[in-house]
């Protein structure tokens, strides 16, 4: 006899390939994942209540070791468990007292969700004021460069002619137009459309509409809908719009961004732009943290590390930290020396639930996601 340990990823196919029936699968599959959970501000009551719940469905919850005599009247606890136990565990806390029922609800959005396969969302700048200057394109140039980026295997090309990049300066609709809308018109007049997905980086309502006019099917808008405008173009066109969070403007974004707890913030961020987006009847969105856009070092890297968080949504995420200022941070680095920060950073985010990178350099982009993939689907 002899035994290796296996990485817990895509155990559906690691059963299916020794032989389990597709019944013993889907059981078994939901035992593998464990899920942890940090809850904060449990009462007293509802941490022992939960604290019984959890070890009857076998698996557990970390308290402090004053909850068992209400020492305190809140606690912050850890739950872990895996899918099939959150399942019982939900249906159980229905019926008890306290913040328990609305914890019910929450737990089943949590469940570990299907990974979707990586898509590279590629930026092009029509503009001379992009922090990477090799970003930026002159409209005459813009086609080659999308026909090279579509050589490169970009699931989408991002395109913007305003850079919102921190203290950058504001730019008219006007000046915005004026930019960018030759170039909309030779997408349109080539059909670029057909072979690529388009998106728009833009908030304001004209220059969205443009686009929309003219085959772009994603809204990159990071003010997150706040415009009931841009919303209702999206709702129209049935677009999908990239919903963005950031704190303040581009140019007051990191004046002291400051959060209660900047993942649950941007997490209450979120519900209440989905919402919006749900009532004009949008149906479909992406959802972007934001990373850069009015967080410090320390809470970019708090929203890396708990991505998948969001998963919660069941929305794709997207994620662009591609040589952005942080890496500097953490990795004194020029700005054109900053690829494998951006690599590692996305490779991360990917392994953790993110579905669509946002990044300039497509070729080493999607070198490193072929591999990822080939790796991932080794079956055992």
């Amino acid at each position: 006899m002899r035994l290796y340990k296996i990485k817990k990823n895509k155990t559906d196919l690691i059963f299916e390939h020794i032989g389990c029936d597709k019944a013993g699968v889907r059981i078994m599959s939901k035992k593998t994942d464990i899920n942890m959970l940090y809850i904060k501000d449990l009462s007293c009551g509802a941490t022992n209540i939960l604290k019984q719940e959890t070890i009857s469905v076998g698996a557990d919850l970390a308290t402090p070791k004053g909850a068992i005599v209400c020492d305190k009247k809140f606690y912050d606890v850890v739950l872990f468990a895996n899918d099939r136990q959150l399942e019982i565990l939900s249906i159980k806390l229905k019926i008890q007292p306290f913040e328990l029922k609305e914890l019910s609800n929450e737990l089943k959005s949590h469940k570990t969700k299907i990974q979707k396969k990586t898509k590279i969302m590629a930026v092009l700048n029509i503009n001379d004021d992009s922090f990477y200057k090799k970003s930026q394109t002159k409209p005459q140039d813009a086609i080659y460069k999308i026909e090279r980026m579509i050589e490169q295997k970009a699931d989408i090309i991002d395109i913007g002619a305003v850079s919102s990049r921190p203290d950058s300066k504001k730019v008219s609709a006007a000046e915005e137009m004026s930019r960018i809308k030759d170039v909309i018109k030779h997408i349109y007049k080539q059909k670029l459309y057909d072979k690529i997905k388009l998106s728009i980086d833009s908030y304001e309502p004209t220059v969205i509409q443009e686009a929309l006019e003219h085959g772009f099917s994603i809204v990159n808008d990071i003010t997150g809908l706040q415009d009931d405008s841009v919303a209702n173009l999206v709702a129209r066109f049935e677009a999908t719009p990239v919903i963005m969070h950031m704190q303040g403007t581009p140019q007051t974004m990191q004046d002291k961004p400051v959060y209660e707890d900047v993942v649950l913030d941007i997490d209450n961020f979120f519900e209440q732009r989905i919402k919006k987006a749900k009532d004009f009847g949008i149906k479909n969105m992406i959802l972007d943290v934001g990373i850069g856009f009015g967080k410090t070092l320390e809470q970019n890297l708090r929203l890396l590390k708990h991505i998948t968080h969001f998963q919660k949504f069941s929305y794709e995420l997207l994620v662009g930290v591609s040589r952005k200022s942080m890496i500097d941070k953490i990795s004194p680095s020029s700005v054109d020396d900053r690829l494998a920060g951006s690599l590692s950073s996305h490779i991360y985010a990917v392994q953790n639930g993110v579905s669509i990178i946002r990044c300039h350099d497509v070729a080493q982009h999607r070198q490193a996601f072929d591999i990822l993939e080939a790796i991932d689907n080794i079956t055992i």
